[in-house]
């Protein structure tokens, strides 16, 4: 393997490539021969600056001898796939480019020449049977040098796809940059990973639909048993209408959860906890958990005319299989208010709040935006950040009321949901109190403002923003929407018509996802904890804000354990 400088001329049949660079890199590499051969190209681990985007940093491949030939490909830091590019002639080229951030990027790539009409022999296929068996070339003989097979396995609609390797031996390295197996959700091999293996191990992948590609790939030395693999498909359950109840008394909280609901969602009791592991529910026909008030790991939160009482039932798969699939978190809340009870039960899937009870005029959303001209809404979820930057937060009032305008009066951030933890002031009685906060003048149905990323150190991996939104009547001369920061004695003179809060999160880093997802090597005895770390993937966020007089928005928050410090600070670039 060698290790070049910025850029090359390369002539060799085959040949691995450790590249790393540092800021503001500029760098081309040319692969050329005279043959009548075509090239293929592996990214087999990239590791960009935390802080890059696609604009900022990237590889680009192009199809022949220069920068000017049509662009094959783009790999940027949140590539979802294992790269894998082919030239339609006997030269292809590739430019690193890299931002001014300090930070030493770490590149593995590896290419060799090859005849496409040249075949393995059971090299990939396409399987459409409810189960199978699939192996690699030659098993259980050494599998081939410069193997490169996909097979694409589809079973019936409304269903998934489960895959087991009950044998399973590759070359092993710690990023499983040499040889490896790809598992991708879906047909495609361009996005949708769900996890690259190598090594000793017998993983369990399972799909989230009725589609998943499998892909080996191999270099030119070291060949093993390759692999023995059998896929089943199970029915996807068709969609049921939440089936929860919560009661509340005075001193006790009662959740009733069906098990056609939780069968539905692909769980059963065994998968359920509350904010406390230990409390356990009864089971009977349904899924029952009654516990005090005080007790089972329910916050409380004392909110000046009420207090609101809040435990959180989290449901998530169990063992070691690999897949998309996220948790999901019914939320219960007991507000006690002027001696009478508001019951408040809602489910996150996927960030989308399928059930809730609550009430209110007023339609609120809260969005993330990729820039300051706030016309697209990020649609991923948990948003992973950069260290360091700025975010862009619209709250948008849905209403046909033109006389309305919107006010952000006071933004905190906490690590948990709830808000029950310690809490950071971003925007306090509309003054900035973060000072990488920046805001906007308001605009009619929206209020909007930017902050630079940041984290909470105890042991937390995400971040939540909490916002009291104001609404008043634009005709009014004096309506506390246009006095922006105001001190406490002034604050009875402005009026406004109505008061809400809305919830938005979770942030996280994106260097803790690219870390998860590039640091894995499945060995006999790590494979249940490697398995875990290649669970991750992007999801579609959809925020909703039903408006009452308490919370009514959430999303789900996975932990991720991490060493303990202290306090709140914003994230300093590494």
């Amino acid at each position: 393997v060698s290790v070049p400088g910025c850029g090359a001329s390369l002539r060799d049949l085959n040949k691995a490539l450790r590249i790393e660079l540092n800021a503001n890199a500029n760098c081309v590499w040319q692969i050329q021969r005279n043959a009548s051969q075509t090239i293929r190209l592996i990214f087999s681990y990239f590791k960009f600056a935390p802080s890059s985007s696609c604009e900022t940093e990237s590889i680009k491949v192009y199809d022949g001898a220069s920068t000017n030939s049509p662009l094959l490909g783009q790999i940027c830091n949140d590539t979802d796939a294992v790269p894998v590019l082919q030239s339609s002639s006997g030269s292809l080229t590739f430019l690193i480019t890299t931002n001014s951030v300090a930070f030493t990027r770490n590149f593995f790539v590896f290419y060799y020449f090859f005849s496409p009409e040249t075949k393995i022999e059971n090299c990939g296929g396409q399987l459409t049977g409810p189960s199978g068996t699939l192996t690699s070339p030659n098993y259980p003989a050494p599998y081939p040098e410069f193997a490169y097979c996909i097979w694409h396995i589809q079973t019936e609609k409304n269903s998934k796809i489960n895959l087991q390797f009950q044998d399973f031996f590759l070359e092993l390295d710690q990023n499983c940059q040499f040889d490896f197996i790809a598992v991708y959700d879906g047909l495609t091999t361009n996005t949708g990973l769900i996890g690259k293996v190598c090594g000793r191990a017998q993983p369990t992948f399972e799909s989230s639909s009725n589609a998943m590609t499998v892909v080996l790939s191999t270099d030119y030395a070291n060949s093993y048993r390759g692999f023995s693999a059998q896929y089943t498909s199970t029915p996807l359950p068709g969609p049921v209408e939440p089936d929860t109840f919560l009661t509340c008394s005075s001193d006790r909280m009662t959740i009733v959860l069906s098990k056609s609901y939780l069968a539905s969602l692909g769980y059963n009791e065994t998968h359920l906890q509350l904010n406390d592991p230990s409390c356990s529910p009864s089971v009977t026909d349904s899924v029952i958990f009654s516990f005090p008030l005080g007790s089972c790991g329910t916050t409380k939160k004392d909110e000046g005319q009420s207090i609101t009482y809040t435990n959180i039932v989290s449901l998530s798969a169990t063992g070691n299989i690999i897949t998309r699939q996220k948790s999901v978190e019914i939320i219960a809340k007991c507000k006690m208010e002027n001696n009478s009870t508001l019951e408040v039960i809602y489910v996150t899937k996927n960030n989308v709040i399928q059930n809730t009870t609550a009430v209110g005029r007023y339609n609120v959303s809260m969005s993330f935006y990729d820039s300051d001209s706030f016309s697209k809404p990020v649609r991923q979820s948990p948003y992973y950040v950069d260290l360091n930057q700025n975010l862009f937060a619209q709250v948008h009032l849905h209403s046909t009321d033109p006389n309305l305008l919107v006010f952000v009066d006071t933004c905190i951030a906490s690590p948990q949901p709830d808000f029950g933890s310690i809490t950071y002031d971003l925007i306090r009685s509309g003054c900035n109190k973060d000072d990488t906060v920046v805001t906007y003048p308001p605009l009619e149905h929206y209020g909007r403002f930017k902050f630079n990323a940041f984290r909470f150190l105890r042991s937390f991996s995400s971040v939540y923003l909490q916002c009291d939104i104001l609404i008043c009547d634009s005709q009014e001369a004096n309506s506390r929407c246009t006095k922006g920061c105001i001190s406490r004695q002034k604050r009875a003179i402005s009026s406004y018509k109505w008061k809400t809060n809305t919830v938005i999160g979770p942030i996280r880093l994106k260097r803790d996802l690219r870390s998860a997802d590039h640091t894995e090597s499945l060995t006999k005895a790590d494979a249940e904890e490697t398995s875990n770390l290649q669970q991750y993937s992007f999801y579609i966020l959809s925020f909703v804000v039903l408006i009452s007089n308490s919370i009514v928005a959430a999303v789900i928050l996975k932990h991720r354990k991490r060493q303990a410090g202290y306090g709140y600070q914003k994230i300093q670039s590494s």
